[in-house]
């Protein structure tokens, strides 16, 4: 099979992983696009044939971009014009289902926007962009995250609806419980509008999550955490646990110790993660319809096959 153009997007801890070198390779740098540049690009290093490039949402160096301020839209045209098909993309909600446990992993199946004033499309005035949502995550790239989760024995979830808040600030008692109803298991702040704009590039693109914290207001058991080892058999949460304020610590005192282990551990498995997709991904016939959004613009004669036309 002919070898594919990978997009990496690193999540909210990317920058650890660059600056220990846990992936490595050429830096591009930033690219220039009708939007602003992109965060900085690598192209890393792989022993396949398959080609792929990395860039991390919130900064090379530190969190150095909050959520609301990231240019999603020149991150996925910059990956667009370096021959990007597919985009695999990180990110690290908070747990609203407690059936999720700190340091799960996810493959993300549904979302819910929430955000507000964010540039969420590439067509501003034009009539063009009513792109069905039926699965905003590319189910066939899905398999190819669930396929890599069971083969490197690593615990996780298979699926999860996750809400995206504007941010920076986290969200309060009142709106998780909010989020709660509408069925949200998981909150964060970065998906959207990234996953609807890579479908208006009509790119595959699909998201694994690893837990960070409990949203605000959830109570949950306090047992020992679940192994990242799937093979070991998970340890249970008995009893109720109070959050406590506490000054000057990330999330405020909303992560334990033992739990922000966790969350580094999970982390760190995202070297191993993307080198075992790189293998193997050519190994996937890719039936989804992610190729198709713009085909009836197209076959109105709105828009050409050159996709860089088709914002001007």
């Amino acid at each position: 099979m002919k070898a594919r153009t990978l997009g990496i997007i690193g999540g909210s801890q990317a920058y650890k992983l660059l600056e220990e070198k846990a992936l490595s390779g050429e830096r591009l740098g930033e690219r220039g696009t009708p939007f602003g540049n992109s965060q900085p690009i690598y192209k890393l290093n792989t022993s396949t044939k398959n080609i792929l490039y990395f860039l991390s949402r919130h900064g090379e160096k530190k969190y150095s971009v909050t959520a609301p301020f990231v240019n999603y839209r020149a991150n996925i045209y910059a990956l667009k014009d370096l021959g990007v098909e597919v985009i695999i993309a990180w990110t690290g909600p908070g747990a609203i289902n407690t059936d999720y446990k700190i340091g799960d992993f996810v493959v993300i199946d549904d979302i819910i926007d929430e955000t507000h004033s964010r540039a969420s499309t590439f067509f501003e005035n034009k009539g063009i962009g009513f792109i069905r949502m039926s699965e905003p995550f590319c189910p066939t790239l899905r398999k190819v995250l669930k396929d890599t989760l069971t083969n490197l024995n690593l615990f996780f979830k298979d699926k999860g609806t996750y809400v995206c808040t504007q941010g920076p600030r986290l969200e309060t008692k009142a709106e998780i419980k909010k989020y709660k109803l509408y069925g949200a298991d998981l909150v964060g702040m970065t998906l959207a509008p990234e996953v609807f704009l890579a479908k208006e590039l009509e790119m595959c693109y699909a998201a694994l999550g690893y837990v960070t914290n409990y949203a605000e207001g959830i109570s949950v058991g306090a047992g020992l955490p679940r192994p990242i080892n799937r093979a070991r058999r998970p340890r249970p949460y008995n009893w109720v646990v109070e959050r406590k304020y506490k000054k000057g610590e990330l999330f405020e005192g909303m992560l334990s110790k033992e739990e922000a282990k966790r969350v580094d551990e999970a982390v760190h498995k995202f070297p191993e993660i993307i080198n075992y997709i790189a293998e193997n991904i050519n190994d996937y016939e890719f039936t989804c319809d992610c190729k198709y959004s713009m085909l009836r613009y197209k076959e109105r004669g709105d828009i050409g096959e050159d996709w860089r036309e088709w914002m001007k």
